[in-house]
């Protein structure tokens, strides 16, 4: 192992990946950096924990990120009450494995939002 304390700075460095501590993206930023597209597969284990979310395409998912972000219990509740935001059921589970899809994911510890890709 190398005990140069030089190299040693410069891996330390490039460990640093700005998900801790001194993060300085704003939470548009890191909601951004955190959202992807994704399939069915790569979503299944965050259904099994429980922290999956799904995001009504009538709603922004940068939104929605943005208000857990913030902890607006309000819009939160209205979304839920509304069904607008909704924990997947065995039976979505078993309609994604059939047809299979394509989802924008957004990561929000400790929930993961999936929305289905929009068709054009």
């Amino acid at each position: 192992m190398n005990q140069d304390p030089e190299h040693q700075h410069t891996a330390a460095e490039s460990m640093n990946y700005g998900i801790l501590g001194d993060d300085k993206q704003s939470t548009p930023e890191r909601l951004e950096k955190y959202t992807g597209t994704v399939d069915w597969e790569y979503l299944q284990p965050h259904f099994d924990s429980g922290a999956l979310i799904y995001v009504d395409p009538s709603l922004s998912l940068t939104e929605v990120g943005q208000a857990l972000a913030d902890d607006n219990k309000a819009a939160v509740e209205t979304w839920l009450k509304s069904g607008d935001l909704v924990k997947p059921s065995e039976l979505h589970v078993e309609w994604w494995k059939k047809n299979p899809e394509t989802f924008n994911a957004l990561v929000v510890s400790p929930f993961v939002l999936m929305q289905p890709v929009q068709k054009t």
